[in-house]
């Protein structure tokens, strides 16, 4: 015996994963079932894995001119990105909430881009922000009827030509600048009218993905900040004047091109109100931000697959490493925290598909910042720990951890990081008190019956305070967020999961004993079980 662990490929990401099944079986979405089966093979498949390797491994490389000294500003990729990308955008997943008129679409397009993020999560970032474009880009209907085939279209079209010219586009977005990052509002870029549009003079420190087709784009006009859609190439057919200064050297997301751009007189078309550009955007960002949470399960859910994976078969001190009880523990309390994102993940995006109560306008606008905080933390931790459970093969970079470990903290600072996240939280509540009521009571009916958790729901009216000090609210705010993630996490486990997972996964976060560390479940946690039920193979 070699005691190697053999490389985990060769299975489907949907058939082996209980929670994501369950999740949209009770959704209704087993219309979809088929078609996220086919996906999940092809996502498992030995070829798809080495291509997302290989994508990752040749990052984009940027060409500024050609070599006639012409100003080109394209972006090459190697064909094993163009290959995932492809395999998404045959598979009808980027607009798909949008596109596929068959009911339960937003939750089968969470369970789609889950399984894709898990295997490959650079090409997500233009995919979330093509689907969020949707609903900005609907405020001019004439240039959407236009936009739409392409949006909504099947075939992969990576041409680096004029937008009316192409099968598909993809569209991203230019918001921040060096000087004021997430505080949008001290954005110094210029849109002057012109015949036609609008001519953009400025910069953006992070212009996200620089080979998309178009951008919605944030510049001041006379009447304030307002959102402009910019493409690559102006209605004349002449390439845009969008000047990448350079590609971005990321911690992790290698595959994907992040850029910093200067306009040079860029030609843009208003997209809604002059003045509304935040507002504007905001429809964006909730939707970005919901992504995020579909990519922190998506890793959490990857990590753990890779960690019980290998604790099968590596032998150590006479048995298997998940034989033993120590690591039967670490490995129960990583499969709980997925699944408990995994739930809530598709909870989130049953919400946008029926925004039709307060209940769901809650989860769409008051769960979705604390949603996204908690749970793309919890995977900043929790890879780390799956990392620990390879030893010094995890920390090597020929095998799958490395990557994963350096996915998982764009998500928390993308679109936003934790402080945003957290002040965006009670925002969302003054702004949605009615909401707010009702996912209290909606916590207060489905913990009724468990003693642990009633007293933490009664915690919640602490948001709700009317005259509370702004400045405690303020500093108490990552604390409130972390309370209502994990209370509608408990609330969701009892109701939709094994006994076992959701006794385990409430006598653990609400106990201080457990801490932060994985690996903490109190005597009595059916660890074999959990274990089983996060990997059955």
């Amino acid at each position: 015996m070699d005691n190697l662990t053999r490389e985990l490929t060769g299975y489907n990401l949907y058939t082996t994963d209980l929670a994501l099944q369950e999740g949209v079986r009770r959704a209704g979405a087993g219309m979809h079932e088929a078609e996220l089966q086919a996906y999940g093979a092809l996502l498992g498949s030995e070829a798809t894995i080495r291509m997302a390797e290989e994508a990752n491994h040749h990052k984009p490389e940027l060409h500024t001119f050609d070599r006639q000294g012409r100003r080109i500003d394209r972006v090459e990729f190697h064909p094993s990105w163009h290959g995932m990308m492809r395999m998404a955008r045959e598979h009808g997943m980027i607009t798909q909430p949008y596109s596929d008129h068959r009911p339960c679409a937003w939750t089968a397009y969470a369970a789609a881009f889950s399984m894709h993020h898990q295997v490959e999560s650079g090409s997500q970032c233009p995919h979330s922000m093509t689907l969020a474009c949707v609903p900005v880009l609907r405020q001019e209907p004439e240039l959407f009827d236009a936009l739409a085939p392409k949006l909504f279209s099947r075939r992969y079209d990576p041409r680096d030509i004029p937008l009316e010219q192409k099968d598909s586009i993809l569209v991203g977005m230019g918001m921040t600048e060096k000087q004021g990052g997430s505080d949008l509002r001290t954005n110094t870029t210029r849109a002057e009218p012109v015949a036609g549009g609008y001519q953009l003079t400025g910069h953006k420190w992070f212009f996200s993905a620089p080979m998309c087709d178009a951008h919605l784009v944030l510049a001041r006009t006379a009447g304030g900040l307002s959102c402009f859609f910019v493409p690559r190439y102006r209605p004349d057919g002449s390439k845009n004047a969008v000047q990448i200064q350079r590609l971005k050297e990321k911690i992790g997301n290698r595959s994907n091109a992040s850029s910093e751009v200067e306009f040079h007189g860029a030609w843009g078309r208003m997209i809604g109100k002059e003045g509304r550009g935040i507002p504007t955007i905001i429809e964006m960002a909730n939707i970005t931000r919901l992504n995020c949470v579909m990519g922190a399960a998506s890793l959490m859910r990857q990590c753990v697959t890779q960690a019980i994976h290998h604790a099968r078969q590596r032998h150590a001190f006479g048995k298997r490493l998940v034989e033993q009880p120590l690591m039967q523990n670490v490995l129960a309390d990583m499969a709980l925290e997925s699944e408990a994102a995994t739930q809530l993940m598709l909870r989130m995006a049953a919400a946008f598909e029926r925004d039709d109560s307060p209940l769901e306008r809650a989860y769409q606008r008051i769960v979705t910042p604390a949603g996204k905080l908690w749970t793309t933390k919890r995977s900043i931790e929790l890879s780390a720990e799956a990392m620990e459970v390879f030893g010094g093969n995890g920390y090597m970079d020929e095998g799958p951890m490395g990557r994963l470990y350096r996915e998982t903290p764009v998500l928390s600072i993308w679109e936003g990081s934790g402080n945003v996240m957290a002040l965006d939280l009670l925002r969302a509540i003054a702004r949605e008190p009615e909401a707010m009521l009702a996912l209290r009571d909606d916590l207060r009916q489905g913990c009724a019956g468990d003693a642990v958790l009633r007293p933490h729901v009664d915690a919640l009216d602490a948001l709700l305070a009317p005259g509370a000090d702004p400045v405690l609210q303020e500093t108490q705010a990552r604390r409130h967020a972390q309370l209502l993630a994990t209370l509608i996490q408990a609330r969701l486990l009892r109701e939709r999961a094994p006994a076992a997972v959701a006794d385990a996964f409430i006598s653990s976060r609400f106990d201080h004993a457990h801490g932060r560390i994985y690996g903490t479940l109190p005597s009595g946690a059916a660890l074999p079980a959990i274990i089983d039920r996060a990997w059955p193979v």
